[in-house]
């Protein structure tokens, strides 16, 4: 029965659209264009550039992207205080993608987003990216920069970015452990 259960989960969250990586490395592409174009348009401010972080190749689903839609929201109340240039939300078949121009210095900005990162179990599952211009070059902020921690592996608690590119876990135990995240992110 718990087998069933897990599969219905994961047909809910991980049946879709396939995509493949040429249309993933294409995306990436256009990101980056619209990065510096969004950048461009005010060369003083910070840009924060959010995605899922999901793996396997269905990147966008509709409990995928409500789940979305509400790190977007907690990332709206934490900036409700700042000077918001220009906000865009993509839903797109390669995932979804929010971007937030805003008058706050990076350092501020990559603070408030490990805190939305460290204080909500769901905010585990998104990349908060903060992104500037120097000398017309886009600069981004790590969190090792601030003297956080790298982001931590869901399933092993190790380095996230080990993990990943060691391919220590399978990508349906990682799905099982984004569904547990978020069905406990319900409660």
């Amino acid at each position: 029965m718990a087998q069933l259960s897990m599969w219905l989960k994961m047909s809910n969250y991980f049946q879709g659209e396939m995509v493949t990586l040429s249309e993933m490395l294409a995306a990436r592409e256009q990101r980056v264009t619209l990065q510096q174009a969004l950048l461009a348009k005010c060369p003083q401010a910070s840009l924060l550039s959010a995605t899922l972080n999901i793996p396997g190749p269905v990147k966008n689903t509709p409990a995928l992207e409500k789940t979305f839609i509400a790190l977007v929201e907690t990332v709206r109340k934490e900036l409700k205080d700042f000077f918001i240039i220009e906000t865009n939300y993509f839903s797109r078949k390669t995932g979804l993608e929010f971007f937030l121009l805003a008058e706050i210095s990076p350092e501020l900005l990559k603070r408030k987003m490990v805190e939305i990162e460290e204080k909500n179990s769901q905010g585990r599952l998104v990349d908060l990216d903060v992104l500037w211009l120097k000398d017309d070059k886009i600069q981004s902020i790590s969190r090792q920069d601030l003297g956080f921690p790298a982001r931590r592996c869901l399933i092993c608690n190790q380095d996230a970015k080990v993990c990943g590119r060691a391919r220590i876990h399978t990508i349906e135990e990682m799905q099982a452990k984004i569904i547990t995240i978020i069905e406990q992110g319900k409660e």
